[in-house]
């Protein structure tokens, strides 16, 4: 093996925390990454990691030499991208982590198509709503639907992600409608997250913004679960648009106070600003965002 594989595999160790968790991600064998290890260190005669049972810390010349290896690495593979066809046939192995409700409900599709036009590309997709540490899991990119404050990511907006407030036809007809923010005080919400004192942030016709705190009659951490409560006549729920969309066609949901304006997130694609991104994962960005765009499938009426 030579020495740049050898530093991939050391750039590996380093960012996934330990031997074990790098070889689950090279799918290797743990022996055999302990081995690439070792005749790097034997090649530079210096040892570049402290290795314990539970967990290895860089030496000082381990430091150095991760700083200028993921450098080198980085440089290769965009001189490689460079100089490779712009159409060139997408290969390797692309892993990316996906929010669970927007994985399923719409990239299903988008990655069937992508997939069609790549054969030769193997993907490995994380269906999670928790934050992932990309470099130390070692997944290239995630897809994303936040404010984004860790300055250690890049990012490219994918598409908008709008809201909706809705409750079903029975719920409705029993409670009666809201027409205005000061009528949602006589209802009860079906709340995203555990908050225990959640606001609805609503601008009114006027251009009023309101912070109106919530009173939850149930509460999860998933929308396609309070979707169905609303459907089955729990209360009003607050959800994004790619939700709610097919249950409003239906008829299932019924939107509220259409008048008034909800706040605006985006679906982001992020990766580490640290590393070059691959082809690969350059491609499948600009085919999502020209795939949903800024006035995505759910959204038009």
């Amino acid at each position: 093996m030579g020495q740049l594989e050898q530093m991939a595999i050391f750039v590996r160790i380093v960012e996934a925390g330990g031997i074990g968790k790098a070889a689950e991600q090279l799918d290797l064998a743990k022996s055999a990454v302990s081995r690439r290890l070792v005749e790097l260190e034997t090649r530079l005669d210096t040892r570049l990691l402290i290795r314990t049972t539970r967990k290895s810390k860089l030496t000082d010349a381990g430091q150095v030499f991760y700083q200028r290896a993921v450098k080198i690495l980085d440089d290769v593979a965009q001189m490689n991208n460079e100089t490779s066809c712009v159409d060139a046939t997408l290969n390797g192995t692309l892993r990316m982590a996906v929010p669970l409700s927007f994985g399923l409900m719409h990239l299903t599709s988008a990655i069937d198509e992508f997939c069609e036009r790549h054969p030769d590309l193997t993907i490995e997709i994380d269906f999670a709503d928790r934050q992932i540490d990309l470099v130390e899991e070692g997944y290239e990119l995630a897809i994303r639907i936040a404010d984004l404050k860790d300055s250690s990511l890049q990012a490219k907006r994918i598409t908008p992600v709008r809201h909706v407030l809705c409750a079903s036809p029975d719920y409705l007809d029993a409670r009666g409608t809201p027409e205005t923010i000061t009528d949602l005080k006589q209802h009860q919400f079906l709340q995203y997250g555990k908050a225990s004192h959640a606001k609805l942030h609503i601008t009114d016709p006027k251009g009023k913004t309101v912070h109106f705190p919530l009173t939850a009659k149930m509460k999860a951490n998933n929308g396609d679960f309070l979707r169905d409560m609303a459907i089955a006549g729990h209360g009003i729920t607050y959800l994004p648009t790619f939700i709610a969309w097919q249950a409003v066609l239906t008829g299932e949901l019924v939107p509220l106070l259409c008048d008034h304006k909800l706040p605006v997130a985006n679906v982001y694609a992020v990766y580490p600003q640290t590393r070059f991104l691959s082809q690969r994962a350059r491609v499948l960005i600009d085919f999502m965002a020209e795939r949903f765009g800024d006035n995505p499938y759910w959204d038009q009426k």
